[in-house]
């Protein structure tokens, strides 16, 4: 058996540490009034498309004249470019939500929620949807102190996943987060 010794300094850098990402997290409570379809694109993929595509299209002009390899590398780079697009965007939804008279949008790639919902919208270094009962939308509602937990549980499993170094942890991590983060 092997005894721990944890000097309190340390113990609470350690516990604020933990704890600084996701401590601001505050839930809030509003009704979904529009819902409209969205990409959300990865303009380094672009870019990095462009700039081999532009390379492809320079070798493949070699032996032909100047103004040849000029328009294989921007031809080259135009259609490596649109190929990064398509192949680094992503569906997502963008929701318009009612908060206390205040709207509010949000974009997120999670699918089924609709109009007239009413959702929770955590917000701390994360921003998460989360449909919960109709009574929650109810003038002056407060959050249950397990809503800021769950937001809390959230934040901190969506940290796991941006922090993961390896492929195991972070599908371990993909995992947690989407069953913290999904109502």
């Amino acid at each position: 058996m092997v005894d721990t010794l944890v000097r309190p300094g340390v113990l609470a850098a350690l516990l604020a540490a933990s704890f600084a990402s996701w401590a601001d997290t505050a839930v809030g409570y509003g009704k979904i009034t529009a819902v409209k379809s969205a990409k959300v694109e990865n303009s380094k993929a672009q870019i990095g498309g462009a700039l081999v595509g532009g390379a492809i299209g320079l070798i493949s002009g070699r032996g032909h004249s100047g103004s040849n390899q000029a328009l294989r590398a921007v031809g080259g780079g135009v259609a490596g470019q649109q190929v990064a697009k398509l192949a680094s965007s992503k569906q997502a939804y963008e929701y318009t939500i009612l908060m206390g008279g205040t709207t509010s949008t949000v974009v997120t790639d999670e699918a089924g929620l609709r109009v007239g919902d009413c959702v929770a919208v955590e917000r701390g270094a994360y921003t998460n949807l989360r449909l919960v009962a109709d009574a929650q939308c109810a003038p002056k509602a407060r959050p249950a102190p397990t809503a800021t937990r769950d937001a809390n549980a959230c934040a901190a499993a969506k940290d796991e996943v941006v922090k993961a170094q390896t492929d195991e942890a972070f599908d371990r991590a993909e995992r947690k987060m989407r069953l913290l983060c999904v109502d």
